[in-house]
Formats: C-alpha cells, sequence, structure tokens
C-alpha cells in the first residue's frame, strides 16, 4: 500500500512539473484582451509634455457641443401654435409676442411653409436685451372642399422662427441669416390652429388682445418722431426762444423811443 501511494504522488508530481516545463500560451481570452489593450494605447494619442492632449480634447468637445440642447434666445407667445379665426375665402391675422430674454442683441426671422398664402409683419427684426415685440400673421384661408369643417383640424401649414445673435444694435437685413448660417438657431417650429370666430374661447379672447396690441404698436411706429426743435405757432409761424427775446427787445426800443419823442 505505501508503494501504491508513492508511485500515485510521484506520478501526479511528475504530471505538475510537466504542466511548468510547457512553455507558457495565452488563451484565447487573453490574447483577445492584449490586443484590444494594445491597440486602444495605439489608438489614444501620448499627451505632450504638459499632458495635454489638444487634438483629442477638441473634437470631444465640439461632440459633446452637439448634443447639447440649443439654449433659447427668445419667449414666445404663444409657445408653440398660431390662432387663426376660421373664416374660408378670407385673409385673417393671428399674432405672436416674441421677447428677447437672453444678454445680446437678437434678430429673429420668420419662414413658412406656404409664402404663397401667408405673410409676416415685419418679417425680421433686431431685438434689444428684453426687449419685446408683437408680430401679426396673415394668412388666405382656402374653402375647404365637401364643406369640411377646419376648426380643431391640424392644418398642414407651419411657420418657423430663427434667431441669431449680433454684436450690438444694428439695421436688420435678411442676409444676416446667410453669412452666419452655423451660428442661427431654430427657436420653435408653429403650428396652425383655427378657431371658430363665433365661439368665446380663452383662445378667441387672447387672439383679440394681442391684435388689438399688434394694430397700436403699429400705429405707434407710425407717428413721426417728437420734434424737440423749434415750436410750431399757428400757421408754420416758428418762434424759438432767441427770436422771443428779440421781438421784444425791439418792442421796448419802440416805446422808449416814441417816449423820447
Amino acid at each position: 500500500m505505501p508503494i501504491a501511494d508513492h508511485n500515485s504522488s510521484s506520478s501526479s508530481d511528475g504530471k505538475v512539473w510537466g504542466f511548468f516545463k510547457r512553455p507558457f500560451r495565452p488563451s484565447g481570452n487573453a490574447a483577445s484582451t492584449t490586443t484590444s489593450s494594445s491597440s486602444m494605447s495605439h489608438s489614444h494619442p501620448h499627451p505632450n509634455g504638459d499632458g495635454s492632449v489638444p487634438q483629442a480634447s477638441s473634437s470631444v468637445s465640439s461632440v459633446a457641443r452637439s448634443l447639447l440642447p440649443t439654449r433659447r434666445r427668445l419667449k414666445l407667445d404663444p409657445c408653440n401654435k398660431l390662432y387663426f379665426p376660421c373664416e374660408p375665402g378670407k385673409q385673417v391675422r393671428s399674432a405672436i409676442r416674441i421677447k428677447n430674454t437672453s444678454k445680446s442683441h437678437v434678430a429673429f426671422k420668420f419662414q413658412t411653409t406656404a409664402p404663397k398664402s401667408c405673410f409676416m409683419r415685419p418679417p425680421g427684426a433686431i431685438l434689444n436685451p428684453g426687449e419685446s415685440i408683437i408680430a401679426t400673421v396673415f394668412k388666405f384661408v382656402e374653402v375647404p372642399e365637401n364643406n369640411e369643417k377646419l376648426v380643431d383640424q391640424k392644418s398642414r401649414v407651419k411657420f418657423k422662427i430663427m434667431s441669431l445673435k449680433v454684436q450690438g444694435p444694428m439695421d436688420y437685413v435678411p442676409e444676416l441669416f446667410d453669412e452666419q448660417k452655423e451660428q442661427v438657431a431654430i427657436e420653435q417650429i408653429l403650428r396652425v390652429v383655427f378657431l371658430d370666430p363665433e365661439r368665446s374661447t380663452p383662445a378667441m379672447e387672447k387672439l383679440k388682445r394681442q391684435l388689438a396690441d399688434a394694430d397700436a404698436a403699429l400705429e405707434a411706429r407710425k407717428k413721426p418722431p417728437e420734434d424737440t426743435g423749434p415750436k410750431i405757432i399757428g400757421e408754420g409761424l416758428v418762434i424759438d426762444e432767441w427770436k422771443e427775446r428779440r421781438e421784444r427787445y425791439l418792442a421796448r426800443q419802440q416805446v422808449e423811443g416814441l417816449d423820447s419823442a
């Protein structure tokens, strides 16, 4: 019995030592891990002396910026719809208030999928920080086929409002958006909703108030600026302070001359 145990132990020891004598060959998983780690070390560029990797960091930052949501510069009221009174065969109006909520000057521009039947006034403008404007949108309502009701139905016509940050106050020209296409942001795509003009609803009442405000703002823009120069009295008689003093002086001189005579 002891001999048998000795033989078995020696044979097992021989197997163990024989295993260690064999040359080491990595398994499939280990080889793949080594290969992938080496490829990753080659794919990533080595940092400079200061530890920075300018090309990789710039590419990563650009991708990260593209994934971030665009910060809105404008506040719209209504925010995503344009309400029109449903009057088939007539040109109707809608209104939207646009406010610049950023700390810089912003240009905005309207676009529509139906330029032949819709137009905006103004089609674009430049707003100072915190400034707001009420824009009026005109649309011709086509007569539906088979006497279908347009109220509460989705319209294919859509409007898009774009914004662009500009350097300081300047005159608005549509070419600004063509020259700086990369800086243009889409603020909102507005969907058209028709309202029954004979039915009093909160949306219809709000539309009437905004249209009244738009008309008042248009009339205010039509008025000439106040003249701070000489006053105009009667039929175009211009009297300023200097001329008035001169006339008083001449009148006193005439009175004194008559008294002396």
